[in-house]
């Protein structure tokens, strides 16, 4: 009984095995009637993301392109793959435009650069994991600033996001993803097919840094296979790096935790692209569906349902679709507010948000704070000067990297130079820091947050007796560029329930009161150099000028003291 159990086992495991066999299907063959587009081969010279390295590529045009009319078109990441015959993307494209399924769209199909060898005896450098891997911009700004601009002086490419996908399959999957994610202004299609999203170098991070992060106009259509990287012996998985299906899996439920429209086909492969390609006509009608309603950013799925738990989302921050507006054109040189009244610094004048100016003629000003009573507080000169009904200096020689005043009338400011932080007229407390770059009070004026722009933690003290900052830790955890080690961190601010916004390179970085950064918010424009809140809204300011945005928070209010869950 036992035996014929297990040859009814191995008969019935081999006819899986038959029915999982992966093959292309119509979409994927020739057919008569069929308009066929044409596919050239290209070089596109050395330039400056990749000096020295030249890239082949290859353009498909489609019977059906009309020059008169911009063009739809896709990025094929490792090019040569996807024109092969094992997916023969120029034969799915052929198909489906001719049913209408999708637009008449180019093609654009790159292969990874090699550097070529200096001599016949040296080495050339191969490119691909370098291009494709990182979690930088460095391979979005090459298609964005070289190889697009390139192939558009032979044909009419649409600059509407909407009309551009790109494409990779395992690194390349990668490189896809972080392209869009960082230019969704660029791509707003992403297809991965066994997607590398495993710790080599970054991309295990990927999936915690969406989760985080306010969430791009990005569709997303993911293929794993069960048996990538998995052997019987070794079902977690053969290589050092992590699970390939795993983490395809953990990469969907982040993306779909902060509302993309993602999807996951997983099947029975394993690191191939049988799978893929069998599929890749679907997954072409998926990304493309609805053409040309454009694709916009939504907020999750779960959030107007039975226990949806709103601790530290981005969507309990701020609503998807009430983006930033501009307040002032350039840059603001400092901002700060308090109790819903925002004042920023530009041109030689302190303004008030939403008002006229507050005080003409004061010089630069590098630091705002603003008191309980009304007045603004300026670091301009090397002094600290109070702005009311009069004008008073606060501090003498500071060069002050951070304003914050309390209740009480106490201003506590970072000195930059000298780095250390505290009130005026002391005491001092000195900073463990590399670039101490700005300061902030809890609302109950019992704790002080100090910034520091040359590393990743913010410090935490408590004010002590007669004013002293005590008991100081790196408590603040930011995140980092990917291609820096500093957080470029300036401003500061606390909502009413006590979690912490950062300004930095990155965006407005949301840490909750624990010390964990919980939320991103991305910048309107470049690095974030200041941010304060309105009485509905925060402002931040950017090298741009000032901007302005609706928010679900509120800011701290002083003398209310908060106390959040740990």
């Amino acid at each position: 009984m036992k035996r014929f159990a297990l040859v009814a086992a191995i008969c019935l495991s081999q006819f899986a095995c038959r029915a999982l066999e992966y093959s292309l299907g119509p979409d994927s063959q020739p057919k008569e009637g069929v308009p066929k587009g044409v596919v050239t081969k290209h070089v596109l010279a050395p330039g400056k993301c990749f000096p020295g390295t030249p890239h082949n590529y290859s353009i498909y045009v489609p019977a059906q392109y009309d020059r008169s009319r911009p063009a739809a078109f896709m990025i094929f990441l490792d090019g040569s793959g996807a024109l092969g015959n094992g997916v023969r993307v120029p034969v799915v494209f052929d198909n489906l435009i001719h049913k209408k399924e999708l637009p008449p769209m180019i093609g654009i199909f790159v292969d990874p650069g090699v550097l070529p060898a200096a001599s016949e005896k040296a080495q050339s450098r191969f490119e691909r994991v370098f291009e494709y891997d990182s979690l930088s911009d460095r391979y979005a700004k090459f298609l964005v600033e070289e190889l697009i601009p390139e192939v558009g002086k032979s044909y009419n490419l649409s600059s509407n996001p909407n009309d551009r996908g790109i494409y990779g399959v395992s690194t390349g999957a990668v490189g896809a993803l972080v392209a869009a994610w960082h230019r969704p202004d660029q791509f707003r299609r992403v297809l991965s097919f066994i997607g590398t999203f495993v710790a080599m170098k970054g991309g295990d991070s990927f999936a915690a840094t969406i989760r985080k992060s306010e969430a791009r106009p990005i569709r997303v259509f993911l293929q794993a296979g069960k048996n990538d990287h998995i052997a019987p012996n070794q079902p977690q998985g053969t290589f050092y790096a992590g699970s390939w299906p795993v983490n395809n899996q953990v990469m969907l439920e982040a993306l779909q935790f902060a509302g993309y429209d993602a999807k996951l086909e997983l099947g029975d492969e394993g690191h191939n692209m049988k799978h893929g390609a069998a599929i890749l006509p679907d997954a072409l009608r998926w990304l493309w569906r609805g053409y040309p309603e454009p694709i916009s950013v939504r907020e999750p799925a779960a959030l107007d349902q039975k226990g949806w738990d709103p601790r530290g989302k981005v969507s309990s921050i701020v609503w998807a679709d009430k983006g930033w507006s501009n307040v002032l054109d350039g840059g603001a040189t400092a901002i700060a507010g308090l109790n819903g009244a925002v004042y920023y610094a530009a041109k030689g004048n302190i303004y008030k948000a939403g008002g006229s100016v507050f005080r003409s003629g004061v010089g630069t000003v590098k630091e705002l704070a603003v008191g309980s009573d009304g007045r603004v507080y300026a670091a301009t000169g090397g002094r600290v000067v109070s702005y009311g009904a009069d004008e008073k200096v606060v501090a003498r020689e500071v060069d002050a990297a951070g304003l914050a005043v309390t209740a009480n009338g106490d201003v506590y400011f970072v000195d930059a130079l000298k780095k250390r932080a505290g009130k005026a007229g002391g005491p001092f407390v000195e900073l463990e820091m590399a670039a101490p770059s700005g300061i902030a009070l809890s609302p109950d004026d019992g704790m002080v947050v100090v910034t520091d722009a040359g590393g990743r933690f913010a410090w935490s003290y408590q004010i002590g007796a007669g004013g002293a900052l005590r008991n100081g830790e790196p408590f603040f955890r930011l995140e980092l560029p990917e291609m820096g080690w500093m957080s470029g961190v300036r401003g500061a601010a606390l909502d009413s329930i006590g979690q912490v916004y950062f300004a930095t390179d990155l965006g407005v970085q949301m840490c909750e009161a624990n010390g964990r950064v919980a939320a991103i918010l991305h910048s309107p424009a470049g690095a974030v150099r200041g941010l304060a809140f309105g009485s509905d809204s925060i402002f931040v300011a950017t090298d741009a000028g000032v901007f302005r945005r609706p928010v679900k928070v509120k800011g701290g209010v002083q003398g209310v003291l908060p106390r959040p869950p740990l």
